[in-house]
């Protein structure tokens, strides 16, 4: 891997680690669910117009839009403007990675390595220390477990994302965004009503910030990062790029506690550590596969461009892919 397709990966979990800012920034003006509606609606309606829908089982495609694109952010959205700290929400919701696998092994008899079993059991256990931290007080563990709720649905979305074998998996990425814009508007007018929404648009307050931050996830987030990690996943086997995002909540992390303040106990801190080295022992092996959430790839063989970012990855079935033992990949953090 050349270095500077290094330093675009480096860039692109700057990016994605920066995001969490960006939301913070949005939900201190717009209510949760009517966040989570209008930045996928914003990429819904040129996808409908200008993007062919993906030849995948629509139960596939609504299984990603539902898990990744409503679920994930309907919790993360909603422990946030709870006061889950924006550094720690990058970091925990990683429990993506174990509820993948566990998944993919309960739902469809995946193999699951010694290897994968104990990054994956030593991240679970860095969970377990950060929500302790937490348990203590009932207003800042619900968040938490607003969060794992989050990575839960974004598992149930890598799931029905690599069993759809998309031949254009950025294109299913972004038909997945055609999902979440009703139930999520109709939850919002249900849950924060009429009135509020309204005044999100009407109000002006924290608006400019807002839309800034809106504006940074969608592009710069979503768009930009999820096409250049699209651009690396097809040049490079996947166990050379995915560890990259693990970058994600160390940015995450430092960035709050540089530029909004947030600060973490000694324990959460070792519960980060534990985090962020599980999951990246897990996912990586000698051969080069990633092996926590999408299609396996051998090393040294490229792909068609894979799922990105908040994404997983996805490929045409090989009969390897179609073996029952077959293993999965875990997408970078959104």
């Amino acid at each position: 891997m050349p270095p500077r397709h290094r330093l675009l990966a480096v860039v692109v979990a700057i990016a994605w680690g920066l995001n969490f800012l960006a939301i913070d920034a949005s939900l201190r003006h717009f209510p949760p669910f009517l966040l989570a509606s209008v930045r996928f609606t914003v990429i819904a309606i040129p996808t409908l117009f200008l993007v062919p829908r993906p030849a995948v089982p629509t139960r596939l495609l609504l299984g990603y839009g539902l898990g990744f694109g409503t679920l994930q952010f309907l919790f993360l959205y909603w422990a946030m403007h709870a006061g889950m700290q924006p550094g720690l929400a990058s970091l925990v919701l990683q429990s993506s990675a174990p509820f993948t696998v566990l998944l993919g092994a309960v739902g469809f008899r995946e193999r699951v390595t010694p290897r994968r079993l104990a990054g994956l059991l030593v991240a679970v256990l860095g969970l377990g220390v950060v929500g302790w931290t937490r348990a203590h007080d009932a207003a800042a563990f619900g968040p938490f477990l607003l969060v794992l709720a989050g990575g839960f649905g974004w598992a149930i979305g890598n799931v029905s994302n690599a069993r759809a074998h998309a031949p254009n998996p950025f294109h299913l990425t972004l038909w997945m965004s055609v999902v979440p814009p009703v139930p999520m508007l109709a939850l919002s007018l249900l849950v924060e009503g009429p009135h509020q929404v309204a005044g999100a648009f009407t109000t002006t307050g924290h608006l400019w910030s807002a839309l800034a931050g809106l504006a940074y996830t969608v592009v710069i987030g979503t768009l930009l990062g999820s096409g250049i990690w699209s651009w690396l996943m097809a040049r490079h086997p996947a166990g050379l790029v995915a560890p990259f995002s693990m970058l994600v909540p160390v940015v995450g992390l430092s960035a709050a506690a540089v530029l909004v303040g947030e600060r973490l106990s000694a324990a959460e801190i070792a519960g980060a550590v534990l985090v962020v080295g599980g999951v990246l022992y897990g996912a990586t092996s000698r051969s080069g596969a990633v092996s926590t959430g999408g299609a396996r790839r051998p090393a040294g063989r490229p792909s068609g461009p894979a799922a990105p970012g908040e994404l997983a990855e996805a490929r045409r079935p090989s009969r390897t892919d179609l073996a029952p033992s077959r293993s999965v990949s875990v997408p970078p953090a959104a």
